[in-house]
């Protein structure tokens, strides 16, 4: 099985130097692995089955692609993706504490939730855009230190974090959760508009 997958994977990168525009076609349709009620995984583009750790390397590698149901046609990616995350968390130097996957699991059904998701993808991108001007700074020191780079990074990313967590509470707070049963609705006297006057 692992002789079959290494084959695989050569295959891939011959097609890559064979197609160098590959990667840089913005309209390309996503490659297409079908996974099998045996959970093997069937990479089309291939034509040949290919393992987790391959699947894992395409993300690496910045693959734009879709796990489906070899019968049902269902997507299947994001199943896929925790399963990596999660053998990956398994072993080695995770990335996520157990006080932290226990603050997300309570987030699952909260009033919050919604405004979760799209806090840390915001935050994740963030990230990636301070990482990305960190590289091109330390190519480009222009005489100053190494150290002297970081810390300036470093009180960036931390202005950005700081606007980003003030916008998300102060949205969350704006936004109505659903009333207890029994609550009285609130007075007129402690509006906003009676605030205002």
């Amino acid at each position: 099985m692992r002789g079959a997958s290494v084959s695989s994977v050569e295959r891939v990168q011959g097609c890559r130097g064979r197609h160098p525009q590959h990667e840089t076609t913005p309209m390309a349709a996503p490659r297409i692995i079908k996974k099998y009620p045996n959970r093997r995984l069937y990479d089309t583009e291939i034509s040949s089955y290919i393992t987790i750790e391959d699947v894992r390397q395409l993300v690496l590698d910045g693959e734009e692609f879709e796990v489906r149901d070899a019968r049902t046609s269902e997507d299947l990616t994001r199943g896929v993706l925790l399963q990596i995350i999660a053998e990956h968390e398994e072993r080695g130097a995770p990335l996520f504490s157990t006080k932290l996957l226990s603050q997300f699991i309570r987030f699952y059904g909260d009033s919050m939730q919604g405004f979760m998701g799209s806090y840390l993808e915001r935050s994740m991108q963030a990230f990636l855009e301070q990482q990305q001007q960190l590289r091109s700074q330390m190519n480009n020191l222009l005489g100053q230190t190494p150290w002297s780079v970081l810390n300036d990074m470093t009180e960036r990313n931390l202005e950005v974090w700081k606007t980003m967590q003030t916008k998300f509470f102060e949205t969350a707070r704006n936004t109505p959760g659903p009333a207890a049963p029994g609550t009285p609705p609130p007075a007129a006297g402690k509006s906003g508009t009676d605030k205002v006057r």
